[in-house]
């Protein structure tokens, strides 16, 4: 199945990235996955709809080896993806854990003939790609068994590495190359063919997919200075994605100091930085099938 999606994303290309986000965010994604399968009982069935790279797959996977086993279905557009994922999340279920993989579409596909009944549906940073958002949390919550949970990770704050005055430029740039992005992404799917609006939120999509009990809770990432090299990895592909993507989008003062972050010549390249961190938060919105 191809790797681009409705949003025209090579999420393939992007495995790398991918897998060293996966590891800043591996402890933070390890609480997240006791917290929502840790109470499940063993044969439990766990389905990770657009499961990238497999960082929640490999906690999802160690949680149900601990519980005493289950199946794990992996499900994503990308072919690579999937294998990366079914790799890692095989490693850390062990014998007790069957890991599945199915190449589908969430938009297009009849995930509900492909996949089995599911006491926990976990979707990270997916829906949102997806031309009717709305549409692809009823197509989800439709995978659960009743009293299964769907468990939509969407939203939170923005992600921040550097100091508010990093010395260079108008201060508060990282305001502002946010604020560039979220207005590119408006456009990103705004552009995606039969794109519907969504104009309310997660917990309310929920209710509207059918599902009882709709409530939500964040959790925090955060690397502190100085950053281990995975960790100052991730921040310069960060800011050179921000470079080639909103670049644009701000004044040429803005454009100079961004020009300098990621120069590896510069004396201000953000992967020399001593102070640079990795700081944000997530927010995860969960619902029941109550009948």
């Amino acid at each position: 199945m191809s790797a681009a999606t409705h949003d025209d994303i090579d999420w393939a290309a992007r495995l790398s990235a991918m897998r060293r986000l996966d590891m800043l965010e591996r402890d933070a994604v390890r609480g997240v996955g006791a917290k929502l399968a840790g109470g499940l009982p063993p044969g439990a069935v766990v389905v990770d709809a657009g499961c990238g790279a497999g960082g929640m797959s490999t906690a999802l996977a160690s949680v149900l080896r601990e519980n005493g086993g289950g199946r794990l279905v992996l499900v994503d557009a990308s072919d690579a993806l999937l294998a990366a994922a079914r790799e890692a999340a095989v490693a850390a279920g062990g014998e007790t854990v069957s890991v599945t993989t199915v190449a589908a579409d969430v938009a297009t596909d009849p995930l509900d003939t492909r996949v089995p009944q599911a006491d926990l549906v976990w979707a990270s940073a997916m829906v949102h790609h997806l031309p009717d958002q709305q549409a692809g949390v009823t197509v989800l919550a439709r995978l659960l068994a009743p009293g299964g949970m769907l468990a939509l990770a969407e939203g939170g704050t923005g992600q921040t590495f550097i100091p508010w005055d990093i010395g260079l430029g108008r201060a508060g740039l990282e305001a502002r190359l946010n604020a560039a992005r979220d207005a590119w992404f408006g456009e990103l799917r705004a552009g995606i063919e039969g794109a519907i609006a969504m104009p309310y939120g997660w917990t309310a999509a929920l209710s509207r997919a059918g599902l009882g009990e709709p409530t939500s809770f964040s959790y925090l990432v955060e690397h502190s200075a100085p950053l281990d090299e995975t960790a100052r990895q991730y921040v310069v592909e960060r800011f050179t994605w921000l470079a080639e993507t909103v670049g644009d989008r701000v004044d040429p003062a803005d454009r100079e100091t961004l020009a300098a972050l990621t120069d590896p010549g510069s004396p201000h390249y953000v992967g020399g930085r001593d102070d640079a961190f990795v700081l944000y938060a997530r927010t995860v919105h969960t619902a029941r099938r109550l009948s």
